[in-house]
């Protein structure tokens, strides 16, 4: 396993190493600023580059949307734009899964960068039976923690709490500790949930902003060594 600690003014891109095709984000505690931040970093390079959801998010600012109604549509907006968009307006506010079908998108775009989860802002995630929603073309699934729910409650820092209690062997009312991130991160029912067939998986640990979340972190990366794990990158992306 490699551990990276990741500084505002390093890459993203080296960082993470994304493929070509979809990457995937999962869990809780920054996966839509990672993937915005990631998109822009790769545009930014010279590629193409599509952002979606499975589920729901909220409109990225300064980025086109469109919910494209053909191939070609979405074709010629990739003309236009390095990065856009795809999405529907969905209710609160917030997008949806664009009608046209990401088997469709891929051949169009360098990456295509997909928020595959939901965590409703908190830190730390257990999926329900419907979730995570990753597409079978994925080549990359990126896990993220919020360092911010170490030393919590569970039914504080999770969504889905009594989910996130059962994969750790505890209550609600229990204490998160850095074992338990790296147990709900590494477990088939947690964050490697849906992992398709050869992808490759890779983790962040973020908010990673000062001096007790730090030593959380290196004690959430010590655990993770047990598990196969490519990748963990330690961060302060924000929320």
């Amino acid at each position: 396993m490699q551990t990276i600690f990741f500084s505002n003014t390093a890459s993203l891109i080296r960082a993470f190493d994304p493929p070509r095709g979809v990457t995937a984000l999962v869990g809780g505690g920054g996966k839509t600023t990672l993937m915005l931040r990631l998109a822009r970093a790769l545009a930014q390079s010279g590629a193409r580059v599509i952002v979606t959801t499975t589920t729901h998010i909220f409109p990225p600012d300064g980025i086109c949307l469109i919910n494209p109604a053909s191939a070609e549509e979405a074709r010629e907006a990739l003309l236009r734009e390095q990065l856009v968009c795809f999405a529907k307006t969905a209710e609160r506010g917030k997008l949806s899964a664009p009608d046209l079908p990401l088997a469709q998108m891929e051949p169009l775009a360098d990456y295509i960068l997909t928020e595959a989860d939901g965590a409703r802002r908190h830190p730390l995630k257990a999926p329900a039976a419907h979730e995570p929603v990753i597409p079978p073309q994925t080549r990359l699934v990126i896990a993220a923690a919020g360092l911010d729910g170490a030393g919590q409650m569970i039914r504080d820092a999770a969504f889905r709490p009594a989910l996130y209690a059962a994969l750790c062997g505890k209550t609600e009312e229990d204490t998160v500790t850095p074992r338990d991130i790296a147990l709900v991160l590494a477990h088939p029912q947690g964050q490697r949930k849906g992992l398709p067939d050869g992808a490759r998986f890779a983790i962040l640990l973020n908010k990673c902003d000062d001096e007790a979340r730090t030593k959380s972190a290196f004690a959430v990366a010590v655990e993770l060594e047990q598990y196969d794990i490519e990748r963990v990158v330690i961060a302060a992306l924000g929320a």
